[in-house]
């Protein structure tokens, strides 16, 4: 029984051993010329997104958290860290790659099929390295130059009174020192660019669902959600946070 136990792990493992060199000669042969560029940058605890680079057809903005791509695509993707070393990982479509900071790399990979495909941060971190996650979304073609050209826009102006006063709520107080919504007189790029905030399908790196509830906790406490976390409560009272709520949910 030990004799054929060991028997038919050696297979196994020769079985596994064939199938990684062959998925990665097959990854390594993927053609470059059509291929579409995204640049990623690892940061204590999200992810950074820009679009639109070496001058590709995909339009330039930057996003976080989400990374969109179209089915059947080459992807090439500069990944950078900022601080620590970060791990860019989505197994459904690539294997693990290590971003060290100051040794850019490169991963290739290309999404045969439509659908949601989590990626995670594969290498301790600090803290909150558990959660720092991102969705690779692969669809269409078409779909994704829909996405992208959306992205690419500046926000929408706020159109009533309770988002314009949630915008100037938002431009008067830190909000505005760390993030960037373009289109408005909010720069900041030390957190996350919320221009267009209400269309991603989480918040704090894949943490929790974008939604009113959790947008609100996230604003007033984030240490709540994501223990650790780098961004600061805020004391907006009631009222305040109800009117920024809206307006980051009106940026779509």
């Amino acid at each position: 029984m030990v004799g054929a136990a060991s028997v038919l792990s050696v297979l196994l493992l020769v079985g596994l051993v064939a199938a990684d060199v062959l998925t990665d000669h097959a990854l390594s042969g993927l053609p470059a010329a059509d291929a579409l560029h995204v640049k990623v940058v690892g940061r204590q605890w999200w992810w950074e997104v820009h679009y639109g680079q070496n001058g590709n057809d995909a339009p330039t903005f930057t996003t976080a958290n989400e990374l969109h791509v179209p089915v059947g695509r080459v992807v090439i993707v500069e990944l950078e860290a900022a601080d620590v070393i970060h791990t860019f990982w989505v197994p459904n479509l690539h294997g693990k790659k290590d971003m060290i900071p100051g040794r850019p790399a490169t991963i290739v990979f290309r999404a045969d099929r439509p659908g949601a495909f989590r990626g995670q941060c594969a290498e301790f971190c600090g803290a909150e390295h558990a959660l720092m996650a991102f969705p690779v979304v692969a669809e269409s073609r078409a779909d994704f130059q829909q996405w992208a050209l959306r992205q690419s826009a500046s926000a929408v102006p706020a159109g009533d009174e309770i988002t314009r006063r949630g915008q100037a709520l938002f431009q008067e107080n830190d909000c505005a020192k760390c993030h960037t919504v373009r289109g408005t007189d909010a720069t900041g790029t030390i957190g996350p660019d919320l221009t267009h905030l209400g269309s991603r399908q989480s918040l704090a790196a894949g943490t929790v669902a974008n939604d009113h509830a959790n947008l609100a906790k996230w604003i007033a406490a984030p240490g709540s959600i994501k223990p650790g976390t780098t961004m600061p409560a805020t004391a907006f009272n009631d009222e305040e946070l109800r009117s920024v709520v809206a307006y980051l949910e009106s940026l779509r």
